[in-house]
């Protein structure tokens, strides 16, 4: 079953002083959001791209571990996790340092096999995966005559 699904970020003006939004492709789920330099990195009131990547990991990891409980006829009451996106820096500039996944979840089950199940959810949920693999790039270039940068 391949899927395509959209998220779409628009950025207006410098590093630090501009604003952007995001959006996804399900408008009713991020219409539009708000974001710039400060509430990414300050603190500041507004959206986050590596916050919604943790929101995104903890619904995956939910959905992977009910479909693994599923496949070993393991009866779910509830499943809630965290993902805990340590960001940084790089040589190359800001990073994502890792995702701590925290996972509270009522099961059928015993201690010992939840513990085996919960390990193959964070290894085989598709964020976890897509965390991975490679990143391949579209870029279409339209100059800004009215700049002298680069002249």
């Amino acid at each position: 079953m391949a899927r395509t699904v959209d998220g779409h970020a628009e950025w207006h003006g410098s590093f630090t002083e501009g604003t952007g939004t995001l959006s996804t492709q399900s408008s009713d789920t991020l219409p539009a959001a708000p974001y710039t330099f400060a509430s990414r990195f300050e603190g500041a009131p507004g959206a986050i791209p590596e916050e919604l990547l943790a929101a995104g990991h903890a619904g995956c990891y939910n959905h992977a571990l009910a479909n693994i409980s599923r496949h070993n006829d393991i009866a779910v009451d509830t499943i809630t996790t965290t993902a805990r996106v340590t960001m940084g820096t790089d040589d190359r500039g800001y990073s994502v340092d890792g995702v701590h996944l925290i996972v509270a979840a009522s099961l059928n089950t015993t201690e010992e096999r939840f513990r085996e199940i919960a390990e193959e959810a964070r290894t085989g949920c598709s964020i976890s995966k897509a965390l991975q693999v490679p990143i391949t790039l579209e870029a279409t270039f339209t100059p800004t005559w009215a700049s002298t940068a680069g002249r």
